[in-house]
């Protein structure tokens, strides 16, 4: 589980009521000394990563938070430390409070400051090119997450499992690549396995899960995302991940390059 910075339960809470496998993500604010100290708690807490969100240097316009005026609840993680009650009549709260708190002139330098207050391996998350993949690599990531933000921070950016593959290609197998967006089904995992990713990150379906029946339909999501794979293994021949090969999927590229033969 990777528990979002902008959590309603802190991150205490959540270690304590599992013994699951946790990772923090992380936005930076302009205020290090607060950053700091979320990533302390994280480590303290048995958290074994930190997910830096790589792709938020300013909030994305998002027009349907804009045009709702939507409301964000108190942020738990940063209660007592960050103020999180801003006010505006010009749309989305959670807009302005990105804006106002978080750090936009973090840069890939600084993630030498981020390595230097903790021992936790650091995940780089939003990596799209190649380019990106290999100064992830330069800054020292243990890992890279390829992800559009949900397709929400920038209007035509690539869909991320088309540029998945570039990045496994770049990275060289030198550290783990994982797929974030777009998995709805046990066949999307198939496929960005084939393509090279170690694993994906699922977060829509869940919170359709939980909005719908609570713990339960978390659980269901997650089992039928595990039914589908494995159904989509069988009928490919595969039986277990490690079969799972490029040679068992087809891109656009692959079709344009047999059209010239």
């Amino acid at each position: 589980m990777v528990l979002s910075i902008s959590s309603t339960c802190t991150l205490e809470e959540v270690a304590a009521c599992c013994n699951a496998v946790r990772f923090f993500q992380l936005c930076v604010y302009k205020r290090r000394d607060i950053t700091a100290k979320l990533v302390l708690r994280a480590e303290n807490n048995g958290y074994k990563a930190i997910v830096l969100t790589g792709d938020s240097p300013r909030h994305g316009r998002r027009e349907a938070d804009i045009k709702n005026k939507i409301i964000i609840q108190e942020l738990k993680n940063v209660e007592g430390l960050l103020s999180t009650k801003i006010v505006t009549d010009k749309g989305s709260n959670l807009d302005a409070l990105a804006n106002q708190t978080r750090d936009p002139s973090f840069t890939w330098e600084d993630i030498g400051w981020l390595k230097s207050i903790t021992k936790l391996p650091i995940l780089i998350k939003g990596v799209l090119t190649h380019e990106d993949a290999l100064k992830a690599l330069e800054v020292g990531a243990a890992g890279i997450i390829v992800s559009n933000h949900g397709g929400r921070q920038l209007d035509y950016c690539p869909p991320t499992i088309s540029v998945l593959e570039e990045v496994v290609h770049a990275v060289g197998g030198k550290v783990p690549v994982f797929l974030d967006g777009g998995v709805r089904r046990g066949t999307d995992i198939f496929k960005a396995m084939a393509l090279g990713a170690q694993a994906v990150l699922v977060g829509r379906p869940v919170l359709y899960g939980l909005a719908a029946k609570g713990e339960n339909g978390v659980r269901r999501v997650l089992e039928m995302l595990k039914e589908e794979l494995e159904l989509t293994m069988a009928l490919s021949g595969c039986s277990n991940v490690k079969e799972i090969t490029r040679s068992h999927v087809r891109t656009k590229h692959d079709r344009q390059l047999l059209s010239l033969l």
